[in-house]
């Protein structure tokens, strides 16, 4: 019989937490249905009611988690970068970028001209969904006048989507994997790139041999307007953080230029951009709200022992630091199954995520890779995901769910990658 001073007992509000975030989801066939903060919070109860300890001092140690300082920078992080990205939006960048890429695309290279526009506008945005969103009507459109394949075409609406979510310097799942592991995002950037930008080529040579095989009629007719400088602050923010500068300086950067184009260009005065801005702040409620809770969870769990049982537990199949990074992919896959979240996953997993790594002496950036990479595969093919939810909706259900398996390409080369990378990789210290 479990004790309840037994360090199994002690993971139950962790527990808690994603079976009700699961089971709500199950329940309503939707699983943003029940807000993740309120699951989190339900969770937090279950801490208190079930982990020994005065109440004073539960509630300390749960401020301090919520007040940590990873915790404090994320929350900061998630606000600039909702505010720029709602401003470049106001601004008309957004529809610069995807007007961009429609001028240019013929049908023989749609699919892969589909992948790149997502790719770009995903890694400048830092948003899947967001990009699914902006492109789905007029890729599933271009592809039902084209006669082009339509699970072929959502496939690789998808694969761009979750490249730019998986790589971008802004993507909510940079941020969490980064401050999680403790690397900074250039260090993270460069090495997921290696592995993510051959799965991408090697993606793109298959989607235009692909491309030439369809037969297919005009896809675009007429030029649809554009603006390069609008681009601008995306370029700006990419440089930024690739030279290293302090990502809060690199986004409050982009931010004002964003701002002061969008005055230049009249789509809004100060009090409009100052609206938009808090917009973007609103937008980000629910992730600020959600990681400021799951700290303070996550350190109840740990003072309790819960951290530890677990890291003790998942240490009898780790011998080596090739087994330590598949525990790291591992733990955020099944994360990721039970809340089909892949930010909320990494933060779940980014606690013992970073005991694993500071265990075996596993590179941070590395890891961090390791957490983003399994946690956007798994997001981008689970049938109960945002992203194919919302991609089979937006074609009325004409889109079948084993073809976006089928031809997302990029996701399965990328696990490949990864999988080479761990196994046959060069050693590397720390």
């Amino acid at each position: 019989m479990l004790k309840l001073n037994h360090p199994l007992f002690s993971i139950f509000p962790l527990l808690i937490f994603v079976l009700v975030f699961l089971g709500f989801g199950i329940y309503n066939n939707d699983f943003y249905a029940l807000p993740s903060p309120i699951a989190a919070l339900i969770g937090i109860t279950a801490a208190f009611i079930l982990l020994k300890g005065k109440i004073n001092e539960k509630v300390d140690t749960f401020l301090k988690g919520c007040g940590d300082g990873k915790i404090l920078t994320m929350c900061i992080i998630y606000l600039l970068a909702g505010a720029f990205a709602t401003v470049t939006k106001a601004t008309g960048s957004v529809d610069s970028i995807v007007n961009l890429g429609l001028n240019y695309v013929s049908p023989a290279y749609f699919p892969v001209g589909v992948f790149v526009m997502a790719a770009f506008l995903s890694f400048a945005s830092g948003t899947s969904v967001g990009s699914i969103v902006t492109l789905g009507p007029i890729v599933i459109a271009l592809a039902e006048k084209s006669d082009s394949p339509l699970g072929l075409i959502g496939a690789c609406l998808l694969s761009g989507a979750m490249f730019g979510d998986n790589l971008s310097l802004i993507s909510d799942t940079t941020i969490a994997a980064t401050q999680s592991l403790g690397c900074q995002m250039k260090d993270k950037f460069r090495f997921n790139s290696k592995l993510a930008f051959p799965a991408a080529l090697v993606t793109i040579l298959i989607l235009i041999v692909l491309g030439f095989n369809q037969e297919g009629t005009a896809v675009i007719s007429g030029n649809k307007e554009f603006n390069l400088i609008l681009i601008l602050p995306y370029l700006l923010v990419i440089a930024l953080s690739l030279i290293g500068l302090n990502v809060f300086v690199v986004l409050f950067a982009g931010l004002i230029f964003a701002g002061m184009l969008g005055f230049g260009y009249g789509s809004f005065d100060f009090i409009g951009f100052a609206k938009k801005t808090y917009e973007g702040f609103t937008s980000m409620t629910e992730i600020f709200l959600l990681s400021l809770l799951t700290g303070g969870l996550a350190a109840m769990v740990e003072k309790a022992g819960g951290i530890s049982f677990v890291i003790k537990n998942i240490s009898k199949i780790i011998n080596s630091k090739k087994t330590a990074l598949l525990g790291i992919g591992g733990l955020v896959t099944v994360a990721n199954l039970c809340v089909a979240n892949n930010t909320i996953s990494i933060i779940i997993s980014g606690k013992v995520a970073k005991e694993i790594n500071d265990k075996y002496g596993l590179k941070p950036q590395q890891s961090a890779s390791i957490l983003d990479i399994f946690s956007c595969y798994v997001q981008g093919l689970i049938p109960y995901g945002a992203q194919i939810l919302i991609l089979i909706s937006l074609s009325n259900f004409k889109m079948e769910y084993p073809d976006l398996v089928q031809y997302s390409f990029y996701l399965h080369i990328l696990l490949v990658f990864t999988l080479i990378s761990i196994f046959f990789g060069k050693k590397q210290s720390v």
